[in-house]
């Protein structure tokens, strides 16, 4: 008996796997995906052994950045990327949350800088366990639920 197919095989393309399935909608937002033209699978609750219930996504003929897979890692750390070109897994790539967030998080201190100046906002990732960022510029920290992105 072969392997039964949760969602469609994509010939080229990124294949997000192993999303929570309460982050699924997050990621979708994370990586913009409501603005491109290209084919998107997205399945929600399907059965995982390893998380007992998973969401995937998959986007026809888009390779993501470095910086916007980073994006993810704040709210779904557990993923795996594969990159799939003529229906072969090519590439696999685990999301690691980077030491260092710049623009992707809003401070949550009114009074710091990036809140009051036109710049970027930069974090250091003191727990990646845990997810807790430290502001470079004011030195709050934020934790995980307390995230807002920009």
């Amino acid at each position: 008996m072969g392997k039964e197919l949760q969602v469609a095989a994509l010939e080229n393309g990124t294949a997000i796997d192993h999303i929570p399935t309460r982050q699924l909608f997050k990621v979708v937002t994370l990586l913009q995906l409501q603005k491109l033209d290209n084919r998107i699978t997205i399945g929600n609750n399907l059965r995982s052994n390893k998380m007992g219930a998973k969401g995937i996504i998959k986007v026809s003929d888009k390779f993501f950045r470095e910086d916007e897979i980073n994006r993810i890692a704040l709210v779904a750390p557990s993923i795996n990327l594969n990159i799939i070109k003529g229906y072969e897994v090519v590439e696999k790539k685990n999301v690691t949350l980077p030491d260092e967030i710049i623009e992707i998080v809003k401070c949550n201190n009114p009074k710091c800088i990036t809140n009051n100046e036109p710049m970027k906002t930069r974090f250091e990732v003191v727990d990646k366990k845990n997810v807790i960022l430290q502001c470079h510029y004011c030195e709050l920290k934020i934790k995980k639920e307390e995230i807002v992105l920009k």
